[in-house]
C-alpha cells in the first residue's frame, strides 16, 4: 500500500548477525513491577548488565549490548539502561558502537535530554571512516525529536547527501522525512537536498529519495522531469519497497504528462460498428478519424515496458502497484495482462487476499472481460474468513452473464446453506442482483427465493423476503400468488425487517389480494403493541391504504390502529398517526391535501436499484488506503485527469555530458569513454517483449544478485570489517603517496582532513571485491563495472586528481569567513580548555564522554561572578483553575532567587487561594511524575486555608537545563489534582557579571556551532539602551555587561543546573534592524532563548 512507506528500510542490516548470536537467558520467575522488584530476577539481570557496561573490557560490553538489543527485539522495555548505554557511545570498538546506535535509535525520542548530552559524539561520528557508523549517527540524530537541534540536523543531512557511500545518502533521504515532520518550515532547504539526491544513480538511494519527495513536496513534478527516464530504467533493480513508492509516484506523474490512451479504444469501437452500407462522405469521415488515432509517447511506453517484468515479483505490494499503474495508465487492450498476476496473489495470506480482492472487485465492475477466464479462482472455500467470502461473492456477481449464470446459481445454492449466516444473507442479495441484471433468469431466481421462504433459518427467510420485495417491484402484475404465499408466512416470521417488507408488499398491491389484505390487518392490529417500531409504521401504512381502497371492510380496523398509534411510546409513531388521520379521514379542519390522499399513498413507486457497493470506489487510486476504506485518508494524493494536450516532452531530455561530469565530481571516479550509455542498451529497449522467458530469466537473475549482496553485507557486520581494513592498508598507503603530492598546496589542517578522505576512497576501492561493508556500494557495480577493469595505478591517479579538484574550492570557502578553521559539525577540533562550568556527574557519564564534553568547554581565566537578579517578572501562570480544583485555585511565578533550595534548583512561588465558603485542609504535593534526572523540593504542607483566604509558598525544581514539564499532584484532604509547571527558558538561567574584555574572550571561544543569531526589525522607540535592557532582562534572567559602544548591548548568565555560560549580544544596525547573537555550548537552550527574545525586541 502506498500509505505506509514512510519508514521502510529504516532497520539497517548491520546488527542482524549480532542478534542471531545472542542468547538471552529466560527465567521462570514472572517479572515484577519496578516498585516491588527488589528481589526480582529482572532487576538483578539489569544490574548485571549495568556492571558489564561499566566494565573496562570490550568483550563484556559487547556481550551486554547484544543482550540488551535482544531484549528490545523481544519487545521488552530496556529504557532504564539508557544512562549506562549512552556512556559507551564514544567507544572505540566498532561492534559496540554499532549496537549502541541501534539502542539509541530506539530510545532517543523517549530520553531526549540524555541523548542531547551525546550530540557532539554523534556529530563527530558523522565524519567516521566507517560508512555504517556515519549512517547510524545520522539516524540517531534524526531520531532525537527536539526542535532545537533542527539546524544541526539540517547541516548533517546536507553533508550526508554528498557522502561517497550510497548507504549514507540513503539514510540522508530517510532523515529528510523526519526533519520535515519536526519542522515543516525547513521545506525549501529540504527540497534542494531532494533535488540533489534525485540525480543519484544508485539504486540504493532511489526508493528512499522518492519517498522523501512524496512526503515533502509531491506537487513539485518539475523535479522529476530530468530524472524520469533514469527512474524508469533503474526500477527493476531498486529494492522492493522502493519500487512500490516509485511506481505510485510515476503513476501520478504520467497522468499529468501524457494524453489518455483510452480515446483510441473509443475510436476503434466506433469504427467497427459501421453500417454495412455507407455514403462515401461518411466513410471519408470515419477514415479521417482512424488516421488521427492516438500514438503513445515513447516515455509513456518506456514506463509500461519497464514495469511489466515486476508483475512476477515475489512481493505482493509490488505486483499490486504495477496492476494499479496498468489500470490507470495502459490502453484498455493491454490492461488485461495484470489479471493473471493478481489471481496468483490469492494464494497469499488472508490480509493480502483482502486487499487484492477489493481491487479486483472495483476492476470487475468496469471491465468484466479481464477476470472472466479466472472465474473458478473466485469460488468460495469453506476455510475462507467471512470478509474474503463476501468479496469473492461480490466479484462472482460482477462477472455473472448469460453464459455462466447457470453455473454461478448452482454455486450460490450451496453458499445459501452455509453455517456462516452473514455470508448466506449476502448470497441471497447476490442472487437478487443477478436476477435484476440478467432478465433471462429473473423467474428462476424468484422461484428459488420463494423456496427459501420455507427455510428453518430466520435470517435466510428475512433476507429472502427483502430481496423478493425488491424483485416484485419490477413486475408486480405477474406475482399475486407469491404475495399470498408471503402473507401466510407472516405468522411464523419474527425478524422486523422481513415482517415490515411483507406488510409493505400487501399494502402496495392490496388491490391484487383483496381478500387477504384486510385479514392481515386484523391479525397485526391484535399484536400492534408488541411489534417493533419499523413494523408498526408499516401497519399504519397498510391501514391507510386499505381505508382508501376498501373502507367498507377496514374502516373500523384502521380507526382502531390509529387510536393505538396515538398513544404509542414512540413519538415517530404518534406523529405518523396524526398525519395519516388528518390525511385520510376528512373533517372540517382538513386541508386541500386530503383530496389527494389516494394519489399520495398509492402512487407508482420506482423499483429499487440493486447495485454493487464497489461501484463508486473507482474515483480513488487503486491500491491506496483511501480505496480500501472508501473514504479519503490523510495524505491521499488525487490522480489528476489526463491533459487534453500533452505538455512539452523535451523537459525530460537530459544533457548526458553534464550529468556525467557532475557525478564524476561527487563520486570521485571519471567515466571512461561511454558517458552516454544508458542503464539498458538501446537494442534492449527496442526489443519486442513477446519472449516472456527472457524476462523471467532476467528477473530471477536480478533477484539472486540481490540475495548475494544481502549475504555479503551480513557477513561483514559480524566482524570482517576490521580485518579487511587491515588487509588493505599496504595498498592504500601506496595510493596515498600520490594523493599527498597533489594536496600540498592546501594548508596543513585542511590537507590532513582531505588526506583522510582520500585514504577512505582508496581503501574502499581496494576492498570492493571483499565482503567488507564499506564496500556495500556494490550496487554501483552495475554502472561502474567497466571502470573496475582499468589498471589500478591509472584509476588511482585519476581519482586523486578528480578529488583534489573537488576539494580545492571548499578549502578556500572554509578559510574565507574566519581565520580559525571552524567546522560546524567538528566541534571537537577546538583546543581543549577548561572553564568554571560544572562538569556533569561521573554517575551519568563515562570518562571518555566527560573528556568529550570538556573539549567543548570555555576558557577558565575569566572573572565571572553570579549576581543578583536585575528584574523579577511579575507575570503569573495558572497552575490550577478554581473550577478544576473544586474551589481551590493556584498560580505560580518564578521569583529568580538563587540557591534557596540548592545550587541546581529554580525557585518557584506558588499562591494558593480558597474560593469556596468552607475550609480546605492539608494542602500538599502528592505523587510526582518527573522526567529522568529532574528533582523537586516540596513546599511545607498547608494545614488549613480559610474561606476566601490566600497563601504563598515556595518550592524548588531542578529542571536539568531543559524546558520539559514537571508534572505532579496538588492534594487536599479529600481530593488530588494533576498539575504541571513548564519553565520559560529564561528562568533556567542565573545572571552573572563580567567585564567587556572577558565577555569578548568567552564569546571568541563559543563560535561555530555554539553560536546562533538572527536579524530582527526594531521599532525606533525601542532602540534606546534602557528599553532594550528592560525588555531583555524581563524576558530572561540575564545580567547586564558594561559596553563601551552605544549600539551594542551585552548580557550574560549561566545555566542553573550545569553552569554553562550564556552570552547574549544585541547589536543595533542601520535602518531599524538589530542583530541578536547568542553564544553558548548549550545549543539547545540557546536556540530556544533566541526564539523567545526575537518577539520581545521586535514588538512595538
Amino acid at each position: 500500500m502506498s500509505g505506509n512507506g514512510s519508514t521502510y528500510s529504516e532497520q539497517g542490516g548491520d546488527a542482524a548477525p549480532e542478534l542471531v548470536q545472542e542468547v538471552v537467558p529466560t527465567t521462570t520467575t514472572p517479572s515484577a513491577p519496578a516498585a516491588f522488584g527488589l528481589f526480582s530476577s529482572d532487576t538483578k539481570k539489569n544490574e548485571d548488565l549495568k556492571q558489564m557496561l561499566e566494565s573496562s573490557k570490550d568483550s563484556a560490553k559487547l556481550d551486554a549490548m547484544k543482550r540488551i538489543v535482544g531484549m528490545i527485539a523481544k519487545g521488552k522495555n530496556a529504557s532504564e539502561l539508557f544512562p549506562a548505554v549512552v556512556k559507551n557511545v564514544a567507544s572505540k570498538n566498532i561492534e559496540i558502537k554499532k549496537l549502541v546506535y541501534v539502542y539509541l535509535m530506539r530510545y532517543a525520542e523517549e530520553q531526549q535530554d540524555l541523548a542531547l548530552l551525546s550530540i557532539s559524539t554523534f556529530q563527530r561520528a558523522l565524519k567516521d571512516p566507517n560508512q555504517l557508523i556515519r549512517a547510524s549517527a545520522l539516524r540517531v540524530l534524526s531520531s532525537i525529536r527536539v526542535p532545537i537541534i533542527v539546524p544541526i540536523m539540517m547541516l548533517a543531512i546536507k553533508e550526508a547527501s554528498s557522502d561517497l557511500s550510497p548507504y549514507v545518502r540513503k539514510n540522508a533521504a530517510h532523515a529528510i522525512q523526519k526533519l520535515y515532520s519536526l519542522d515543516p518550515e525547513q521545506k525549501e532547504m529540504l527540497i534542494e537536498v531532494i533535488e540533489k539526491l534525485l540525480k543519484d544513480r544508485s539504486t540504493l538511494v532511489a526508493g528512499s529519495v522518492v519517498m522523501a519527495f512524496e512526503e515533502v513536496c509531491p506537487d513539485r513534478i518539475d523535479l522529476i522531469h530530468k530524472n524520469y527516464r533514469k527512474l524508469c530504467n533503474l526500477l527493476v533493480d531498486v529494492e522492493e519497497w522502493g519500487q512500490v513508492v516509485i511506481i505510485h509516484m510515476l503513476t501520478r506523474y504520467a497522468r499529468t504528462q501524457f494524453v489518455s490512451p483510452w480515446k483510441d479504444d473509443a475510436v476503434v469501437e466506433e469504427y467497427n460498428e459501421n453500417n454495412f452500407y455507407e455514403s462515401d462522405e461518411e466513410e471519408k469521415e470515419k477514415d479521417q478519424k482512424v488516421k488521427n488515432t492516438y500514438t503513445m509517447d515513447p516515455d509513456h511506453r518506456l514506463l509500461l515496458r519497464n514495469t511489466k517484468p515486476l508483475l512476477q515479483s515475489r512481493n505482493a505490494a509490488v505486483v499490486m502497484a504495477v496492476a494499479q499503474l496498468y489500470w490507470h495508465l495502459a490502453p484498455k487492450s493491454e490492461a488485461g495482462i495484470v489479471s493473471k498476476s493478481l489471481v496468483r496473489l490469492l494464494h497469499s495470506n488472508r490480509e493480502v487476499q483482502y486487499i487484492v480482492l477489493q481491487n479486483i472487485a472495483t476492476m470487475s465492475i468496469q471491465r468484466k472481460g479481464m477476470f472472466e477466464p479466472y472465474l473458478k479462482s473466485f469460488y468460495v472455500r469453506s476455510t475462507d474468513p467471512t470478509m474474503i467470502k463476501t468479496l469473492k461473492l461480490e466479484i462472482l456477481t460482477n462477472l455473472a452473464n448469460e453464459a455462466n449464470i447457470s453455473t454461478l446459481l448452482r454455486e450460490f445454492q450451496t453458499y445459501v446453506k452455509s453455517q456462516d449466516k452473514q455470508f448466506a444473507a449476502a448470497t441471497i442479495q447476490a442472487i437478487g442482483r443477478c436476477a435484476t441484471n440478467i432478465t433471462e433468469v429473473t423467474d428462476t431466481c424468484l422461484n428459488g427465493l420463494v423456496c427459501l421462504l420455507s427455510n428453518r433459518d430466520e435470517i435466510v427467510v428475512a433476507e429472502s423476503v427483502v430481496v423478493i420485495k425488491k424483485l416484485l417491484q419490477t413486475q408486480p402484475a405477474q406475482h399475486g400468488e407469491i404475495i399470498k404465499h408471503m402473507a401466510k408466512l407472516l405468522d411464523n416470521i419474527t425478524v422486523p425487517v422481513a415482517r415490515a417488507s411483507i406488510l409493505w408488499l400487501i399494502g402496495e398491491y392490496c388491490e391484487r389480494v383483496p381478500k387477504i389484505a384486510p385479514d392481515v390487518l386484523r391479525k397485526t392490529a391484535k399484536s400492534f403493541t408488541n411489534e417493533d417500531d419499523l413494523v408498526k409504521l408499516q401497519i399504519l401504512n397498510l391501514g391507510a391504504k386499505l381505508y382508501l381502497t376498501n373502507s367498507k371492510q377496514t374502516k373500523l380496523l384502521t380507526q382502531y390502529v390509529l387510536n393505538l398509534g396515538k398513544y404509542d411510546q414512540s413519538y415517530d409513531i404518534r406523529d405518523r398517526t396524526r398525519f395519516i388521520r388528518q390525511l385520510i379521514v376528512p373533517n372540517e379542519k382538513s386541508g386541500a391535501l386530503s383530496k389527494y390522499a389516494k394519489k399520495i399513498f398509492l402512487a407508482q413507486k420506482p423499483a429499487p436499484l440493486l447495485e454493487s457497493p464497489f461501484k463508486d470506489r473507482d474515483h480513488f487510486q487503486l491500491g491506496t488506503l483511501s480505496h480500501t476504506l472508501n473514504s479519503r485518508a490523510t495524505g491521499y494524493l488525487e490522480l489528476s485527469d489526463w491533459p487534453e494536450v500533452a505538455p512539452d516532452p523535451s523537459v525530460r531530455n537530459v544533457d548526458v555530458a553534464e550529468s556525467a561530469k557532475e557525478w564524476t565530481g561527487i563520486l570521485g571516479k571519471p567515466k571512461k569513454e561511454k558517458p552516454t550509455e544508458k542503464f539498458y542498451s538501446e537494442s534492449e529497449e527496442e526489443e519486442n517483449e513477446s519472449s516472456s522467458t527472457s524476462a523471467s530469466e532476467s528477473e530471477s537473475g536480478s533477484e539472486s544478485e540481490k540475495e548475494n549482496k544481502v549475504e555479503g553485507s551480513s557477513d561483514e557486520s559480524s566482524g570482517s570489517s576490521s580485518s579487511s581494513e587491515e588487509s588493505s592498508d599496504n595498498e592504500s598507503d601506496s595510493k596515498e603517496s600520490t594523493a599527498k603530492e597533489r594536496y600540498r598546496a592546501a594548508d596543513e589542517s585542511d590537507s590532513e582532513d582531505i588526506k583522510q578522505k582520500a585514504k577512505g576512497i582508496s581503501k574502499k576501492r581496494s576492498t570492493s571485491s571483499s565482503s567488507d561493508t564499506e564496500s556495500t556500494s556494490s550496487e554501483e557495480s552495475s554502472s561502474d563495472s567497466k571502470s573496475e577493469s582499468d589498471s589500478k595505478s591509472e584509476s588511482g591517479k585519476s581519482r586523486s586528481a578528480t578529488f583534489s579538484k573537488k576539494e580545492e574550492k571548499p578549502v578556500q570557502d572554509r578559510k574565507a569567513p574566519n581565520k580559525q578553521d571552524v567546522f560546524l559539525l567538528d566541534l571537537d577540533d577546538f583546543c581543549p580548555v577548561t572553564t568554571p562550568v560544572a562538569v556533569p556527574t561521573p554517575a551519568v557519564l563515562s570518562p571518555s564522554l566527560t573528556a568529550d564534553l570538556e573539549g567543548l568547554s570555555l576558557s577558565s581565566s575569566s572573572v565571572i561572578d553570579v549576581t543578583t537578579q536585575v528584574s523579577v517578572p511579575t507575570k503569573t501562570h495558572e497552575l490550577l483553575h478554581r473550577m478544576s480544583g473544586k474551589g481551590l485555585a493556584a498560580h505560580y511565578h518564578f521569583s529568580r532567587q538563587p540557591g534557596i533550595f540548592g545550587d541546581h534548583m529554580v525557585s518557584v512561588q506558588v499562591t494558593v487561594t480558597n474560593t469556596t465558603d468552607q475550609k480546605i485542609e492539608n494542602i500538599h504535593i502528592g505523587e510526582k511524575k518527573l522526567p529522568p534526572g529532574m528533582r523537586m523540593h516540596d513546599f511545607n504542607p498547608i494545614e488549613c486555608l480559610e474561606p476566601a483566604g490566600s497563601i504563598t509558598v515556595s518550592m524548588g525544581i531542578d529542571f536539568c537545563d531543559s524546558t520539559q514539564t514537571a508534572s505532579f499532584q496538588l492534594c487536599t484532604k479529600d481530593d488530588h489534582f494533576n498539575v504541571n509547571i513548564q519553565p520559560p527558558v529564561g528562568e533556567l538561567l542565573l545572571p552573572v557579571t563580567m567585564s567587556e574584555k572577558d565577555f569578548k574572550k568567552e564569546q571568541g571561544m563559543l563560535t561555530g556551532m555554539n553560536e546562533t543569531s538572527a536579524t530582527i526589525a526594531v521599532a525606533p522607540q525601542n532602540s534606546t539602551r534602557l528599553v532594550i535592557i528592560e525588555r531583555v532582562v524581563k524576558a530572561a534572567n540575564l545580567g547586564v555587561v558594561p559596553s563601551g559602544q552605544d549600539n551594542i548591548h551585552r548580557f550574560a548568565a549561566k545555566t542553573v543546573n550545569s553552569g554553562s555560560l550564556m552570552l547574549v549580544t544585541v547589536e543595533l544596525k542601520e535602518s531599524s534592524t538589530a542583530q541578536l547573537i547568542i553564544n553558548t555550548e548549550k545549543t539547545v537552550i540557546g536556540s530556544v532563548l533566541l526564539r523567545e527574545l526575537k518577539p520581545v525586541l521586535s514588538q512595538g
